[in-house]
């Protein structure tokens, strides 16, 4: 099984991905009410309910912290990258669907037959389906900040769960400043991440069924987003705010999900109206998609449960059984790459290797752009640009090891916060492949590559801080380097050619210890 181990680094894929999102990061466009966001922002994909463009800001941020397991000592375009969602997400066209979607569709019962399929079969022709967020309608009327509102919790959600990773990756406490967002008509609000996370954790406690997203629906989907959000929170300053969305769990899995005779989960709702009293799960195969959606957000919070939707959506697609091909019951690539996810972190060879071929064969991996420096997932869409909701799965399979993103949720790594850190690294001039501290030989490792081929030979100089000096050797490709200089009493400067090389900066202090005798 490829398991897509990180002991080298990043692989070309993974770097190939990191590139584009850095150009689509830090390429200025303009996000409000009086622009529109550059097209290869993703608001394309899932109709009717996915098709916004901050569902791209959201999904890829995932891979950077996963990305840590690499390149802990280097996070500086992470942060840059991260920052550039943050600032787009709380702008209008983050959260155009509130701010215009207003009261009833007025097109309800002109949808296409192949949407209807979205709302329960009873309701059908008078009923608003998942993406009119219907902000509005009663009993709530209009609310116009898009954070401190009944609803729209997908925006708030995943708002915060881009925060805290942020949080993580950059280890600055920003949880208390406050930041500015667009609402209806352009009126702003300020919060800061301390509110929001806090926020939905009272509305967690006083909403035992679940917050809504459009109103009047409460997703599973949503939902597990947020906890997850909240759970990273928790883990990073010590607080208890996810405590609410786990009660929800034990409520939904009595409520929004049920089982067979011999105990097995046999289905799970979609979303639930509380105001209609009616819930949407998919029949048949299809109902595999509605546990499958789930196992990104829910597996890091309870990977009892998060494994029984993954066996469940397994048998009802069967996808994991060999004497049948692989059949995609729904045109949504999104949901094999989960699978192919979650077969990978539970170890389950058989349906990795089916579904990887699948991937490889009709996914269409490719290098593109200057020098085939970007890489993506085409899925045959003949576009100008993939689709980055698509990818942001598929990512997170070439990115890191295995657990990689559980161990975000549950054990971050904070203390490579406080070890060597490379700063200055002229990205996208030049990359870094892998780091590597080991305490025990008291060496950091770099190994470097020419993240744009055109100045491949060219200076470059940057900066490790959090580095004992004092006894420091310096050796570039396996021999001593001199061109260094101290500039702090644990920082220093490294110059080098713009090239792929392995960098060994050893420090050690302790008498009669090599540090570059690996027996040491």
């Amino acid at each position: 099984m490829d398991t897509s181990t990180r002991a080298d680094g990043l692989n070309d894929r993974s770097l190939g991905w990191l590139r584009f999102m850095w150009d689509k990061a830090t390429t200025p466009d303009d996000w409000s009410d009086q622009g529109e966001p550059h097209p290869w922002w993703d608001r394309y994909s899932e109709p009717p309910m996915c098709a916004f463009p901050r569902f791209d800001l959201a999904e890829m941020s995932y891979v950077l912290p996963m990305m840590l397991e690499a390149t802990p000592a280097w996070r500086e375009p992470y942060v840059r990258i991260l920052d550039e969602l943050a600032r787009r997400y709380t702008t209008f066209w983050g959260a155009a669907d509130w701010n215009t979607l207003i009261g009833p569709d007025p097109n309800v019962d002109k949808y296409p037959p192949e949407w209807l399929a979205m709302a329960p079969e009873q309701l059908r022709g008078r009923y608003a389906l998942p993406g009119w967020t219907a902000n509005g309608v009663e009993p709530w009327g209009l609310q116009p900040d898009p954070v401190g509102s009944d609803g729209n919790l997908f925006y708030r959600g995943w708002l915060n769960l881009l925060l805290s990773i942020r949080r993580y990756v950059s280890a600055e406490p920003q949880e208390d400043a406050p930041f500015e967002v667009s609402g209806y008509q352009n009126r702003t609000f300020t919060w800061t991440h301390k509110r929001i996370a806090h926020f939905i954790s009272d509305q967690l406690v006083a909403r035992p069924q679940g917050t809504h997203c459009e109103n009047t629906k409460v997703w599973m989907f949503c939902m597990s987003a947020a906890g997850l959000g909240l759970q990273l929170y928790d883990a990073l300053l010590g607080t208890t705010v996810n405590q609410p969305f786990l009660d929800w769990v034990a409520f939904a899995e009595k409520h929004y999900m049920g089982r067979d005779r011999r105990g097995r989960l046999d289905w799970v709702a979609f979303y639930y109206d509380p105001i209609e009293a009616s819930m949407l799960s998919f029949p048949g195969r299809l109902g595999g998609y509605g546990a499958l959606c789930l196992l990104h957000y829910l597996y890091p919070q309870d990977a009892r449960l998060g494994e029984e939707l993954y066996e469940c959506a397994m048998r009802q697609l069967g996808w994991n059984d060999p004497s049948v091909p692989v059949i995609q019951w729904a045109d949504d690539p999104q949901m094999l790459s989960t699978a192919m996810w979650m077969a990978r972190e539970l170890g389950d060879t058989t349906t990795w290797d089916r579904l990887r071929e699948i991937s490889e064969s009709q996914f269409e991996p490719r290098f593109f752009g200057e020098d085939n420096t970007r890489f993506a997932y085409w899925f045959g869409l003949d576009e100008p640009w993939p689709r980055g909701q698509f990818n942001a799965t598929m990512a997170m399979i070439e990115c890191a090891e295995p657990g990689a993103w559980s161990r975000v949720f549950n054990a971050p790594r904070t203390h490579l916060h406080a070890q060597p850190t490379l700063r200055g690294v002229d990205y996208p001039t030049i990359g870094v492949r892998r780091t590597h501290h080991d305490l025990e030989r008291q060496v950091l490792e770099v190994d470097t590559f020419a993240a744009t081929p055109a100045h491949r030979g060219g200076p470059t100089t940057f900066t490790v801080e959090n580095l004992p000096v004092d006894a420091l050797r310096v050796r570039l490709d396996g021999r001593p380097h001199d061109g260094w200089r101290r500039t702090g009493p644990d920082k220093v400067e490294i110059d080098l050619a713009v090239d792929s090389h392995h960098l060994e900066l050893a420090y050690a202090q302790r008498p009669n210890l090599d540090p570059y005798d690996r027996r040491a």
